[in-house]
């Protein structure tokens, strides 16, 4: 797999919640640490996704925003 997205991150599909659109999709990077996408229904069917699953998480943004109380 080749992308032009400068983070990339390797985890495993926690848990897949199927909508009637979309899927939320909860990936676990390291113990504790997730990161939750959402995708088309049809996405993730394409993507054969079921928990266990080595995926990676590929965010592709123009700004990373900080806030502090």
């Amino acid at each position: 797999m080749q992308v032009s997205a400068r983070n990339t991150l390797k985890g495993t599909v926690k848990h897949i919640s199927f909508g009637t659109v979309n899927t939320e999709i909860i990936i676990e990077l390291a113990p504790g640490v997730e990161v939750t996408s959402i995708i088309t229904k049809s996405s993730a069917e394409n993507l054969n996704l079921s928990e266990g699953k080595e995926v990676y998480a590929i965010v592709k943004a123009t700004d990373v925003m900080i806030g502090i109380d």
